[in-house]
């Protein structure tokens, strides 16, 4: 049986938004590394932090300050102490951060590191909300990275971030492109969609025979307060079931080991991959 060790880091604030964000980076990557030793000590084979990990999820403002807080891949400080870690652990690690591409281009992005501390490429959020609470287009450019699948040490793995999950098209794309697992880093508040946590994402896992990792961040941010960031991150099968989920309210590093066997199991049985008829689906990129 071909397994694969994962881990995901969910994670509170653990900075004043007072503080200027070279500050808040620097005390979150301080509360970070317990967690990489951790899963570096009992063998995770990839792990996986939440979205922009390293700031508030400061998108409730429209406040220029926050582009500071950009940095770029994969020169910048936060991606080269990761490739260390990946080497230092033989660790595939997935970094979500805030881009900055130029000066005044940015985008929400997770770098890829193999697990002998090389940068693999990265993607970049396609699809940001805009409404009150969510004002992601003041700070991100859409992204258009073409669906990569990373073929790394311990697997072939996508990417998809937060808002993304919503939509169908990219959990087909990067499984089409040969993904076995997809990681969704995430900020999910409770409230609106809450229910939809742990149903989009087994209906997707479901629907295109793949695992996938479901991350949240966790606790409450001042000044916005736009409500609690509810944790329970996650593995789901290629059945479409959880196999092991995190708290809802608590730092964790959520340790699973899942059984890659499954995806080609589950696809010999459903057939879904089969039984497509793309050259019927052509309407859904005419419409508008």
């Amino acid at each position: 049986m071909s397994k694969l060790k994962s881990g995901l880091i969910q994670m509170s604030l653990k900075a004043s938004t007072d503080w200027s964000p070279e500050e808040i980076r620097d005390a979150m990557l301080e509360a970070h590394i317990p967690f990489i030793d951790q899963a570096g000590a009992a063998g995770v084979q990839v792990l996986c932090f939440q979205e922009v990990f390293t700031q508030p999820y400061f998108c409730p403002s429209q406040d220029a300050r926050w582009y500071a807080a950009a940095e770029a891949i994969p020169d910048g400080h936060t991606i080269r102490l990761m490739r260390e870690y990946a080497k230092k652990y033989n660790m595939v690690i997935i970094v979500p951060i805030y881009e900055e591409a130029m000066t005044g281009v940015y985008y929400n992005t997770a770098a890829v590191i193999d697990a002998d501390g090389s940068y693999m490429g990265k993607y970049r959020k396609s699809h940001l909300p805009h409404v009150a609470g969510f004002w992601e287009k003041f700070f991100f450019k859409p992204g258009a990275s073409g669906w990569p699948v990373f073929n790394t040490a311990y697997g072939k793995i996508g990417v998809y971030i937060c808002y993304d999950r919503h939509f169908p098209e990219g959990w087909r794309a990067l499984a089409l492109n040969g993904a076995e697992i997809i990681y969704n880093p995430s900020a999910t508040v409770a409230g609106l969609s809450q229910y939809l946590w742990e149903l989009e994402q087994p209906a997707s896992a479901a629907a295109n025979g793949v695992f996938i990792a479901a991350i949240n961040r966790v606790g409450t941010e001042a000044p916005w307060n736009i409500g609690e960031f509810y944790g329970s991150s996650y593995f789901v099968n290629p059945r479409g079931q959880i196999e092991a989920q995190a708290s809802a309210d608590q730092d964790e590093l959520l340790i699973h080991e899942v059984d890659m066997d499954m995806v080609r199991e589950v696809r010999d049985t459903w057939q879904f991959y089969r039984d497509r008829r793309p050259e019927t689906y052509g309407v859904l990129t005419d419409l508008n």
